[in-house]
C-alpha cells in the first residue's frame, strides 16, 4: 500500500506542476485568440481577483472540514475548468467571456485550495519529519517552476492552447486521484463555527503572534520587489548586459540557487528557524541592489543565485514553523493571510515597475527596493521574544486506523 507521504508529496507535485502551466497556456490562448494586452489583463483580473476575495474564506473551510478533502475538491474543480477551458479553444469558440469566466473559476479553486495544503500537511505528517516533507515538496515545485513554461510553450506550439488545458486538466485530476488517498484524522467540532467568527478568530490567532504578523508583511515586501525585478530585470539585461541570453543566464541561476536551497533546508542544525527565514527573504536585497547598478551579468546572476538560495531555504523552514507554533485548527486561516498578502503583492510589483521606471529611472526604485526588503525582512529578529521562541510544536492528533477510511 502506498504511504500517506508518498501520495501527498506526489499529488502536491502534481499539483504544482499543472499550476504552472496554466499562466503560460493562458497568455498564449488569449493571444492567440486576437487578443491584446487589455484583453489579457482582464483575463488575468478574473483569476486574481476571486482569489484574493475568497482566500480568507477558503482558510476557514480548510480549518473546518478534512484538509485532504478540500484539496480534493480544489484540483477537481481546477481540472474541470481547465478541461472546459480546452473544450472551448478545440471546438474554435475562443469566446473571451467564456475564457473570463473559467479563469475566475480556476482562481476559485486556488482560493480554497492553497489554504488547506499546510493542514493537510500539518495532519498526514508527524511533527520530526515535516521538515524533510515540505522539502520535498518545495523541490517539487522549484522543479515544476523551471518546467512548466517550456512544456506549456511546447504543447502550444504544437497542437495548440485547447490541448494543453486538457493536458492540464489530466494532471489535475492525477493530483485529485493521488491526493484522494491521504487519510487524515476527523476533526472534533468541525462545521459548528460561522464564516464571520471563524474569519475573526482566524484574525484573532495572527494577532497573538507578533513574529508571525511581521513576518508576513515582510514576505509581501519581498513579493512586491520581485515584481519590480521580474518586470525590469529583463528590460535592462537586454538593453544593457548583453541580450536575451544575459537574462537566461541570470533566470537559470536562480532556478539553481532556489532548488540548492530547498535540498539544503532538512540538512542545517536549525535551532532558532526564524533567524534563517528572516536572512533568506533579505537576502532578495542582493539582486535588486546589483541591477540598480547594474553590475556585468555574471554577478547580477550570482547575486540572484543567493538570493533564490535563501528563498529555496525559507520555504519548507517557513512551512514547517508555522505547523509548530500554530495550533492545526486554525492553520488554514493563519496561512490564508499569509497568502492572501503575497499573491496580491507580487501583481502589485509586475503593475508599477514599469511607470515607476519611466517617472524615476530604474536605479532609485530597485534601490530603494533592496533597503525595504532587507529591512522588512529582518524587522522580525527585532521583535520581542521571536527568535528566542521555544514554543514547542503543536499537538499531532491522533491517528486514524490504517484501515478506516477518514476521508
Amino acid at each position: 500500500m502506498v504511504s500517506p507521504v508518498t501520495r501527498l508529496v506526489a499529488g502536491r507535485s502534481l499539483s504544482a506542476l499543472a499550476t504552472a502551466i496554466i499562466p503560460t497556456t493562458l497568455t498564449l490562448a488569449v493571444l492567440r485568440s486576437s487578443g491584446g494586452d487589455a484583453e489579457l489583463g482582464l483575463v488575468l483580473a478574473c483569476e486574481l481577483v476571486p482569489m484574493l476575495v475568497f482566500l480568507p474564506v477558503g482558510g476557514v473551510v480548510a480549518d473546518r472540514f478534512r484538509p485532504a478533502r478540500v484539496v480534493l475538491a480544489a484540483d477537481l474543480g481546477r481540472a474541470a475548468a481547465q478541461a472546459a477551458l480546452g473544450a472551448e479553444l478545440l471546438l474554435g469558440g475562443a469566446r473571451l467571456p467564456v475564457i473570463a469566466a473559467l479563469a475566475a473559476l480556476t482562481g476559485l479553486a486556488v482560493a480554497f485550495g492553497t489554504p488547506a495544503v499546510a493542514p493537510l500537511v500539518a495532519a498526514a505528517v508527524e511533527g520530526p519529519r515535516r521538515l524533510r516533507v515540505n522539502a520535498r515538496i518545495g523541490v517539487a515545485t522549484g522543479l515544476s517552476a523551471v518546467m512548466a513554461p517550456a512544456i506549456a510553450g511546447g504543447v502550444v506550439l504544437a497542437a495548440g492552447p485547447g490541448w494543453a488545458c486538457l493536458l492540464t486538466a489530466a494532471v489535475f485530476a492525477c493530483s485529485a486521484a493521488t491526493l484522494g488517498g491521504v487519510r487524515t484524522a476527523p476533526r472534533a467540532g468541525a462545521g459548528r463555527t460561522g464564516l464571520g467568527r471563524g474569519l475573526a478568530e482566524g484574525w484573532g490567532e495572527v494577532r497573538r503572534r507578533p513574529w508571525f504578523l511581521a513576518s508576513v508583511l515582510g514576505h509581501g515586501v519581498w513579493h512586491f520587489t520581485a515584481g519590480l525585478f521580474l518586470t525590469l530585470g529583463p528590460l535592462i539585461a537586454v538593453r544593457r548586459l548583453g541580450g536575451e541570453g544575459a537574462w537566461v543566464l541570470i533566470v537559470q541561476c536562480g532556478s539553481a540557487g532556489l532548488l540548492a536551497g530547498v535540498l539544503v533546508a532538512p540538512r542545517l542544525p536549525v535551532r532558532r528557524p526564524l533567524v534563517p527565514i528572516a536572512a533568506g527573504a533579505a537576502a532578495f536585497c542582493l539582486p535588486l541592489a546589483a541591477l540598480a547598478v547594474p553590475v556585468p551579468a555574471p554577478a547580477l546572476a550570482a547575486a540572484y543565485f543567493a538570493a533564490m538560495f535563501g528563498l529555496g531555504l525559507l520555504t519548507p523552514l517557513w512551512e514547517t514553523l508555522i505547523a509548530a507554533r500554530v495550533p492545526e485548527a486554525a492553520l488554514g486561516r493563519v496561512r490564508s493571510f499569509d497568502s492572501l498578502i503575497s499573491f496580491a503583492a507580487r501583481p502589485l510589483g509586475f503593475a508599477v515597475a514599469a511607470p515607476l521606471a519611466g517617472w524615476a529611472g530604474a536605479t532609485a526604485p530597485l534601490a530603494i527596493s533592496a533597503v525595504a526588503v532587507a529591512a522588512a525582512s529582518l524587522a522580525v529578529l527585532a521583535v520581542p521574544g521571536a527568535v528566542a521562541d521555544t514554543t514547542p510544536p503543536a499537538p499531532v492528533p491522533a491517528r486514524a486506523p490504517v484501515g478506516e477510511s477518514t476521508l
